[in-house]
């Protein structure tokens, strides 16, 4: 006798102020948990869905999906790029005016989170053209402080979202919006309080449709979120240092158990939900920013490298020149021991693999060579050669990572020599 699916559905961060309205539903086939939603929770009438292009191509998942929202499916819009280009974005904002919805959903990847995020803010600031879309990204706010470096400006979004992941980015736990401008190649973050998801729906059989080094990687994005976190300059309370520590140890020895055999569920699942915390629970202390790994990692994209690739390449780099540039007494040191202590500890299988595979020593490596030794052991790149970047692009890297408000929040402050250095260290 079959036994009935039984969904979980709670709130994502609970202890997140800012967010109290997203929630997180894990348990259900998507079709069936976005269906109910839409008419329950959303009380929708008019879904529009971006969805991913693959999927529409080469699965029948989102013809399901509409199927399964019936009469309240308004359109399909299918395809936003790798790192969502403007140019991509411009013609979904004006369709959007046209079709007037009342739910967004996404299903995919992080691009078309992020651009949800984009769309939604950008529909009710008047965007039509990609140069509309970064005057907005220049405005300021009535006291003349830059829109990047505060959360708000601007008129707030009102069109709720629905996203259904199918990686572990988790960008859509955030209220950051991150979009590329196709003229410069310059990745700009856009934020507001109402860019948050309204639900996130959870399904590790979609995950399976989800190409294993994107599926990989993109864990390995999820981790660099733990990782900057501990070692962030700024204070972390005690449940996010927890939070940080738990999910980075879940997602060390899970990643490892999807890489061993890909069509194990319960780790994808526990992996998507630790990513998810990492990510919607950064919030709890919003002033903690991470460091040059996601600012790098943000420029890195429009040069064509995987989303999640890009972690794979620059954190361990980053770590190691911030160990390096830290006075032997500082909290860095202690920090990035922490990370150490937090990968070394999850798992014993994954503690033989660093130590026999990778050649490492649990007393003397550091936290840079065990996120290394990590990162091989999930077959993940580790220069920027491998993924496509050679040193030409070095100093327009340098110049527009100095740019990003990730770099700035260093625990190390970086000139532009400094990111040179880092590329250096992982050019080949």
């Amino acid at each position: 006798m079959a036994t009935e699916a039984k969904e979980v559905y709670r709130l994502a961060c609970p202890e997140a102020s800012n967010c109290p309205d997203m929630h997180i539903s894990y348990g259900l086939p998507f079709t069936e948990s976005c269906a109910k939603h839409a008419e329950k929770t959303f009380q929708a009438k008019r879904v529009y869905i971006i969805a991913s292009t693959s999927l529409s191509k080469q699965t029948s998942l989102v013809s399901d999906l509409e199927r399964a929202l019936g009469d309240r499916h308004a359109k399909t819009w299918i395809g936003i790029r790798p790192h969502t280009p403007w140019d991509d974005l411009v013609p979904i904002i004006n369709d959007i005016r046209k079709v007037e919805p009342d739910l967004l959903v996404t299903l995919g990847g992080g691009s078309l989170s992020d651009g949800a995020k984009v769309i939604v803010y950008a529909v009710v600031n008047g965007v039509q053209t990609v140069d509309d879309l970064d005057r907005l990204y220049q405005a300021r706010a009535a006291d003349g402080t830059p829109m990047r470096d505060r959360t708000g400006v601007g008129n707030e979004p009102t069109l709720p979202i629905l996203f259904i992941p199918t990686t572990l980015s988790a960008g859509e736990f955030s209220c950051y919006g991150g979009s590329t401008n196709p003229v410069t190649l310059h990745k700009r973050i856009m934020k507001h309080p109402k860019m948050f998801a309204r639900l996130v729906i959870l399904d590790p059989r979609l995950t399976l449709t989800t190409p294993q080094w994107v599926w990989i990687s993109t864990g390995v994005r999820a981790i660099d979120h733990c990782v900057e976190a501990l070692c962030s300059n700024d204070p972390l309370s005690k449940e996010l240092l927890q939070i940080a520590e738990r999910s980075l140890a879940t997602l060390a020895k899970k990643l490892l158990l999807t890489v061993k055999d890909p069509s194990q569920l319960q780790p994808r699942l526990d992996c998507a939900i630790a990513a998810g915390d990492i990510a919607g629970n950064l919030l709890l202390a919003p002033q903690v920013s991470v460091g040059a790994s996601h600012g790098i990692g943000h420029q890195l994209g429009p040069l064509g490298v995987g989303h999640g690739q890009t972690s794979c390449v620059m954190l361990p780099a980053v770590l190691r020149f911030n160990r390096l540039h830290s006075p032997p007494d500082s909290d860095q040191v202690e920090k990035q021991d922490r990370v150490k202590r937090a990968i070394w500890g999850s798992d014993p299988t994954l503690e033989r693999i660093l130590t026999s595979e990778g050649g490492l020593d649990r007393d003397s490596a550091d936290a840079s060579t065990t996120v290394r030794g990590l990162f091989n052991a999930l077959d993940m790149p580790s220069t920027l050669k491998a993924v496509g970047v050679d040193r030409s692009h070095f100093d327009a890297l340098a110049v527009n990572s100095l740019d990003d408000v990730c770099t700035a929040a260093n625990p190390v402050s970086l000139k532009k020599e400094d990111i040179v250095e880092i590329l250096e260290n992982v050019a080949e």
